[in-house]
């Protein structure tokens, strides 16, 4: 008897695996079949699915979206049936704007409070759906939405329409979005609000396309009336596109014009060039911030006179504009900081210290600098909370989460990484740092390591900066003479060590290394019959970033803040971003034009400080780490 159920077991737990493999395969070839819409073939491969699969929520979900969206009925069953899932989510988001298309308001209102997450369609269509009731309730939220310099959704175009036959959105207010549209480079959304205006104000087609094809060619012409305001709002365009590429050829054009132009016009002109001064490191944008006034000025260009201001070190106009930024702004952590550099500098280090205080309590590169400007106050050791047992066993009985992992298990990891995200929004620190963990074990690391960081009160920085892959680094780092901690800081800011990831430019890998910098690499190695295809290999992508890193550092002078900022945009561009005098990195780094190096460089270096910890370095500070940046070889030529 005992002989036949151990017989039994063997063959339940034998038949297990292939059962499971069957459902999963099945559910592989659903997702193939949605992907290429092919009806049959989904519905085939659905029928293979077990009902009690996991992933038997998707696949009912990819039915729905693909023959019955129409099916009001299904929809209906399946949001009853799968409620507060990502996947109902999806569903309600994409019915609400059929309801809304077809204007069944009614409908439309009832089931609009339960979308967790609007985009502008929904809100533009639930703003119909109130005003056809005769709710007006939300009127200045529906017209906040008209001042957006982006393109809107279709959606939006009935709603405007009422609101400026109630007069709520009157001229000025399309004066206004025109302008909005014109700062943010969008020509064409300009042209399609200037329609709104009276006829006899809108300015000509063949205006617009000039501005587009030659916009100096346009200033120069005398074809532009500038009489006219929307032909004057198309000059003030022009204007910042000759200053994104030649301040000296923009102030010269605007000098022609000025006199055409009224005082606020003049000023925003001035701020537009002086921002795209200070873009370049031109001194001069100190000359024309102040002809723009105040209030042509936004908290954006203010951004980039604060700029400007600290590689000059002017700590007095450094203080001043950022006090002028809208709270929103002023409160970031960036300018809170460098505000405080301000007031210490300009000898007010009581105030100074208050706000250098409040940031060393966050956790991350601007809590770092406040908390070595504070000198060695005594800080409570970091306590990295675990957990585990029951807490991890609970999350992983989460339907979110197990179907999270299944799909990752299955290669599907974009829907895995969006029902993961869902999943934990509403977790506290406890269920995070168990979710955390649970992704560390699958090897899931960016999961883990994006988990982790949500915590607000308990954390653990271990999770926070895992060290996979660590043999692998430690040889790289040794044979390239170059600091562990760095290699990781960049490693983790690169890819959240998924080996496999890839960017939208071809980079790939942990330490993404694009395929022509891998060749040369390969070259420079020695390496013979080398493929791209080795940069998915962890230890060849580690190997050779490495060795990008330190080339990259040693062809910068040493600098490690340098080689960051090259690894991420360029040696020609890093090396063009140094002054002609020795500069404190931090505000080398402060001033980097493109926001995505910007930011880059800070995580960095601000990721090394945790891993040298974790790695039991000596203590070495931040601002020693980051150091000071050489002045370049060659002094930069005067402004263009």
């Amino acid at each position: 008897m005992m002989k036949f159920l151990y017989v039994l077991i063997l063959s339940l737990f034998a038949a297990l695996p292939v059962w499971a493999e069957t459902g999963d395969a099945a559910v592989q070839r659903a997702h193939a079949a949605y992907g290429a819409r092919q009806v049959a073939n989904l519905e085939r491969a659905a029928a293979e699915v077990p009902a009690d699969h996991v992933l038997s929520p998707y696949v009912e979900y990819w039915r729905l979206m693909l023959s019955g969206r129409a099916d009001e009925a299904r929809i209906v069953d399946f949001l009853a049936r799968y409620p507060d899932s990502r996947l109902a989510e999806s569903v309600r988001a994409d019915w609400l704007k059929s309801l809304g298309a077809r204007a069944a308001w009614p409908q439309y209102l009832a089931e609009y409070p339960r979308l967790v997450k609007s985009d502008v369609a929904h809100q533009c269509y639930a703003y119909r759906a109130e005003w056809a009731q005769g709710n007006r309730s939300h009127v200045r939220e529906a017209v906040a939405l008209w001042f957006s310099g982006r393109d809107l959704p279709n959606a939006c175009d009935p709603l405007f329409s009422q609101l400026m036959d109630a007069g709520l959105i009157n001229e000025e207010d399309v004066w206004r979005r025109m302008r909005l549209a014109l700062d943010a480079g969008n020509l064409r959304v300009g042209q399609a609000v200037s329609r709104a205006l009276p006829e006899a104000q809108r300015t000509a087609a063949s205006a617009f396309d000039q501005a587009a094809r030659d916009p100096a060619r346009l200033l120069s012409s005398g074809k532009l009336d500038l009489n006219q305001r929307g032909e004057r709002e198309l000059a003030l365009y022009a204007l910042d596109q000759v200053a994104k590429s030649n301040s000296r050829s923009a102030e010269s054009a605007l000098q022609k014009i000025a006199s055409k132009l009224n005082e606020a016009e003049q000023q925003a002109a001035w701020a537009r060039l002086a921002t795209w001064a200070a873009r370049r490191h031109e001194p001069v944008a100190l000359d024309w911030y102040p002809r723009a006034g105040t209030v042509a000025v936004t908290d954006f260009q203010r951004e980039w006179w604060v700029r400007v201001a600290l590689r000059a070190g002017d700590w007095p106009s450094v203080q001043r504009v950022i006090e002028s930024m809208g709270e929103a702004t002023r409160t970031q952590a960036v300018w809170r900081y460098w505000r405080a550099r301000a007031l210490q500098a300009n000898n007010q280090r009581q105030a100074a210290n208050a706000i250098f205080l409040a940031l060393a309590r966050e956790h991350h590169y601007y809590g770092q600098l406040a908390q070595e400007e504070l000198g060695p106050v005594m800080q409570a050791p970091q306590i990295n909370v675990k957990t585990g047992g029951e807490n991890l066993a609970a999350i992983a009985r989460n339907p979110g989460i197990a179907r999270a992992r299944a799909l990752y298990d299955l290669g599907l990891r974009s829907d895995a990484a969006l029902e993961w995200n869902w999943t934990i929004q509403s977790f506290t620190d406890t269920q995070l740092l168990a979710a955390a963990e649970l992704a560390r074990q699958m090897a899931w690391y960016d999961r883990a390591i994006n988990t982790a960081e949500r915590t607000r009160e308990l954390h653990d920085f271990e999770l926070r900066f895992l060290a996979p892959y660590r043999e692998l680094a430690q040889q790289a780092a040794r044979d390239n003479q170059i600091d562990e901690a760095w290699v990781f800081g960049l490693m983790r800011q690169e890819s959240r060590f998924i080996n496999v990831a890839r960017s939208g430019v071809g980079a790939s890998g942990l330490m993404q290394i694009m395929p022509a910098t891998a060749r040369w690499i390969a070259q420079r190695l020695g390496i013979k019959r080398f493929n791209t295809s080795e940069m998915q290999d962890p230890a060849r992508n580690i190997q050779f970033g490495s060795y990008y890193l330190k080339h990259v550092q040693t062809s910068l002078d040493g600098s490690p803040v340098l080689a960051t900022a090259a690894y991420n945009a360029g040696p020609g561009r890093a090396q063009r971003w140094r002054g002609n005098q020795p500069m404190e990195a931090a505000v080398y780094i402060e001033s980097i034009p493109f926001a995505e190096t910007r930011d880059y460089v800070k995580k960095v270096m601000s990721n090394a400080m945790y891993y040298a910890a974790r790695f039991g370095q000596p203590s070495v500070l931040l601002k020693d780490r980051l150091g000071v940046v050489p002045p370049r070889k060659t002094p930069a030529a005067s402004p263009s």
